[in-house]
């Protein structure tokens, strides 16, 4: 059994890695079928996707739905659990937007995708 000095080293395991906590941000606002986490993250690899998904599958942080019909239709979800996580990462979020302030003055010039967010309380 592996050792873990602080609760940092399990989450960094689990949803660690430059791929995983971003899927799981664009889950926090709902299903997503595969071709649109990667219209949503376009420098992942469709065979990184997949290996990503897998893994948060495996870990019971998402479900993985198919539809039986022609063609055949997946969505992904968080699961109950991985909605745990929906804090930890808009802490994430807030914390990166932050930083992009002080080293830029202002987010909007790097960040695309720079929603009004105010978490002044994390």
């Amino acid at each position: 059994m592996k050792k873990y000095r602080i609760g940092v080293e399990v989450t960094l395991e689990v949803i660690g890695g430059k791929w995983k906590s971003i899927i799981l941000y664009h889950l926090t606002t709902g299903k997503k079928r595969t071709n649109e986490l990667r219209r949503l993250i376009p420098d992942i690899t469709q065979k990184m996707l997949t290996q990503q998904l897998r893994e948060l599958e495996k870990d019971g942080i998402i479900h993985r739905i198919v539809y039986h019909e022609i063609p055949p239709k997946v969505e992904y979800e968080l699961s109950e659990y991985g909605l745990s996580l929906k804090t930890v990462l808009e802490s994430f979020c807030a914390w990166g937007e932050r930083h992009l302030d002080k080293v830029y003055g202002d987010r909007s010039a790097v960040l695309e995708d720079c929603p009004d967010y105010t978490y002044e309380h994390i």
